[in-house]
């Protein structure tokens, strides 16, 4: 009965009340409430060992290690350091051990407790049954600042907890009661690397590590949780050191295991993990940051199964795949349009140069002769031969090898003639503003004082690296940094035919 009246709250619930300001979680308890001993353990109902195992794959030996070193009930432990790279589940497999075996402990991460005053007021909170409300001004039970005041605080609180659970221990089964077993209390220091940045790590770290010595309680037992190894945390004095267990990183199928469960549609899910999981493994295989990543992307795969229009349907008539062609070639040309507009503004003469650029960067200078004439027009009097099958082989490495070896580089002269070139053709169709901007007046001194500032902005913007001088010739060289699908929506923007100038081998 008296588990009813009590309000069921989680076990993070009940850990919010000890940490800072910047609590774990938001809980909603009432102001009222106050904290027991049966707060030191989970609320919720054991949990099973084969419930524990399936619940975290690929960390069998792992749980089964922690399990024997914890030992059995009411047994003194030698201090132990849970490592290993962020989320491969630490933390979450520690807490749920504890909440298999029913025993009490007290929680405190160095993340939310980011200084010694308040991960010792933390620990005193929990020990001392104390909550930080309105009702005591969010202040703590003792306040605490020194590790000596800390040691004679926590060992007059751990007395009175050992007190009340061996007094308590055979008088109503636990079960029932939801009291914690046993008569030990184990201390988790979690996200313990984060000590070494504070002011007073060269103090602290020793004095967690022979806390146990310190203490002189066998009733006490130290886990220690970080992502870094032990031979961080080597120092110059004597203690015992705590035995290490290792949590590596999650293997490919332990992921696919993971995200599996607890899914709706398995089949569909399973469908998108083939299509992702394996890429996305060799960029990192942290759980938080995968199931990030792969929340909205389901949500975009799974999109066409639940657009209403895209069922299956009986037959249609004629008349109605008419209209859907229609509908479809409308869509089409208004993203074409959308393709075709650049997301930034740019005059005139630098979208030009911007071409003259990419012109200059793909084809080889050689050709530039054949390319254009005096007149800026390609030059389409060759005579064309029938390309066979081993020319177009040839023809198909070289475009390979060519895209592998990336833009070349080119002189600023050759920069100028292909700019000349290309905007002779757009002279006529030019309004008289843009065609003052891009003719040439007085000589080759106009051309010059516009198209050199134009180069130096397009070189400020990351459009055309400017590389170190060539050796031989003495003169700077450029580089284009832009793709073919953003030189072509230029294109496009200017009606310039750019394909018809581009060297095809």
């Amino acid at each position: 009965m008296a588990t009813e009246e009590s309000p069921q709250v989680t076990r993070r619930a009940t850990r919010s009340y000890s940490a800072s300001n910047t609590a774990i979680e938001s809980t909603n308890l009432p102001e009222s409430y106050k904290p027991t001993i049966n707060d030191l353990g989970f609320r919720q109902q054991p949990l099973r060992l084969e419930d524990l195992l399936s619940s975290f794959p690929g960390r069998r030996s792992q749980i089964l290690e922690l399990l024997r070193l914890l030992g059995p009930l009411n047994s003194p432990m030698f201090p132990i350091l849970v490592y290993g790279g962020p989320s491969t589940g630490k933390t979450s497999v520690t807490l749920q051990v504890f909440r298999h075996l029913n025993r009490p402990f007290i929680y405190s991460s160095c993340i939310t407790c980011y200084s010694p005053r308040i991960l010792f007021e933390s620990i005193l909170n929990q020990l001392l049954f104390h909550r930080k409300d309105s009702g005591h001004s969010y202040s703590s039970v003792k306040r605490c600042e020194r590790p000596s005041d800390f040691v004679n605080y926590l060992r007059e609180a751990l007395e009175n907890v050992l007190t009340n659970l061996k007094g308590n221990s055979g008088k109503v089964s636990s079960k029932m009661s939801g009291r914690p077993d046993g008569t030990m209390v184990y201390l988790v220091f979690d996200n313990l690397e984060r000590i070494r940045d504070w002011d007073k790590s060269s103090t602290i770290l020793p004095f967690l590590f022979n806390l146990n010595d310190i203490l002189k309680m066998p009733e006490v037992g130290l886990i220690f949780i970080s992502n870094t190894s032990p031979d961080t945390y080597y120092l110059n004095i004597g203690y015992v050191e705590p035995i290490p267990l290792y949590f590596p990183d999650y293997t490919e199928g332990d992921l696919r295991h993971i995200f599996m469960a607890n899914q709706t549609n398995s089949r569909l899910y399973a469908s998108f993990l083939d299509v992702v999981l394996r890429p996305f493994c060799r960029v990192t295989r942290q759980v938080d940051e995968l199931a990030a990543a792969f929340s909205s992307l389901f949500k975009k795969y799974s999109e066409p199964l639940s657009d209403k229009e895209v069922r299956s349907q009986p037959l249609l008539k004629a008349e109605t795949n008419e209209e859907t062609k229609k509908t479809n070639s409308s869509r089409m040309l208004g993203i074409r349009e959308d393709f075709d507009k650049i997301d930034f503004h740019m005059s005139t003469s630098a979208k030009y140069l911007l071409i003259s650029a990419f012109l200059a960067s793909r084809n080889p200078a050689t050709l530039d002769a054949s390319l254009f004439d005096s007149t800026g027009v390609s030059d389409s009097r060759k005579r064309k031969r029938k390309a066979s099958e081993k020319s177009m082989d040839q023809k198909e490495m070289a475009e390979q090898e060519l895209l592998m070896k990336g833009p070349g580089t080119f002189p600023l002269e050759r920069l100028l003639a292909i700019f000349q070139c290309i905007t002779s053709l757009a002279e006529d169709s030019l309004d008289e503003e843009e065609s003052h901007e891009l003719t040439v007046e007085g000589g080759s001194r106009g051309l010059m004082s516009d198209v050199l500032l134009q180069l130096s902005s397009l070189c400020n913007a990351n459009f055309i690296i400017k590389g170190g001088s060539c050796p031989l010739e003495g003169s700077t060289r450029y580089r284009t940094a832009v793709s073919e699908d953003l030189a072509l929506k230029v294109a496009r923007s200017l009606k310039f035919p750019l394909s018809k100038y581009l060297y095809r081998r």
